[in-house]
């Protein structure tokens, strides 16, 4: 069915602005996002070309389409050959009171079909919200596009009033895990202090406050209760790695 003109209006203007969203992403370096951004305002204004009938406009779009898409494949080539050399390095800082960034929002550009499995590096995951921070994490990773079949935690052990917690927290989040054909390894150090994500697809990445970076909601009823991208976070730095050979913990 033809779209109308409105429908492609907006289309439009949602496309363009994807679009100025990765040239500026592009000219900060930070191309990974970039590329993302390329590869998703392009398919948005290919749709805005099928549904405009205008031959002068068409043409337009074409041009357009042409020079992004350009763009994008320059963009790629660059980071398929620093990931081939295994220079890759991003960063992202998150300001204090920061929103939107969820683990979704953070990690979902790094997960594809290829991972299956993840090594996480983090010293607290004792307290029950440290508990559900790593829960929601594991949710993650069993959603499309992944096929996650072996999670390996290493982390500390709380041996204060808090031990019996952890312990019965992570076994349940095992077995729930299992229900889904997914393993949970469990390993305890007491001289774990770096915090560390690896994906076997390559991809690594270190949050300086682990995956801890979430402030307290204000009620159990405030916005960012349920909705992480929605919850202010701490003052933190991400950095973004590409190893061609990703190697366990």
């Amino acid at each position: 069915m033809a779209k109308s003109g409105r429908e492609v209006d907006t289309q439009s203007v949602a496309a363009f602005t994807v679009l100025k969203r990765a040239v500026e992403l592009d000219s900060e370096s930070r191309y990974q996002q970039a590329l993302v951004c390329y590869q998703e305002g392009i398919d948005l204004l290919m749709q805005v070309l099928r549904g405009t009938k205008d031959d002068t406009k068409k043409s337009n779009l074409r041009k357009q389409i042409t020079g992004y898409m350009d763009r994008a494949e320059i963009v790629k080539k660059y980071l398929d050959q620093e990931k081939e050399d295994g220079k890759y390095h991003e960063q992202i800082k998150i300001e204090e009171n920061a929103t939107g960034f969820s683990y979704e929002s953070l990690f979902q550009k790094y997960l594809n079909e290829t991972v299956t499995e993840v090594w996480i590096q983090d010293p607290y995951i004792r307290q029950i919200h440290q508990l559900y921070n790593f829960l929601r994490f594991c949710e993650m990773l069993i959603k499309k596009p992944c096929k996650v079949k072996t999670i390996h935690l290493l982390t500390s052990l709380d041996e204060g009033s808090g031990k019996q917690q952890q312990s019965s927290g992570l076994q349940e989040i095992k077995e729930s895990l299992q229900n889904h054909g997914v393993l949970l390894e469990i390993e305890y150090s007491s001289s774990v202090h770096d915090r560390e994500i690896r994906f076997n697809n390559g991809w690594m990445i270190k949050i300086g406050r682990g995956l801890d970076y979430f402030k307290k909601p204000q009620s159990r009823f405030s916005l960012g209760y349920c909705d992480f991208d929605l919850r202010p976070c701490h003052e933190t730095t991400v950095d973004i790695f590409h190893n061609k050979h990703t190697k366990k913990i």
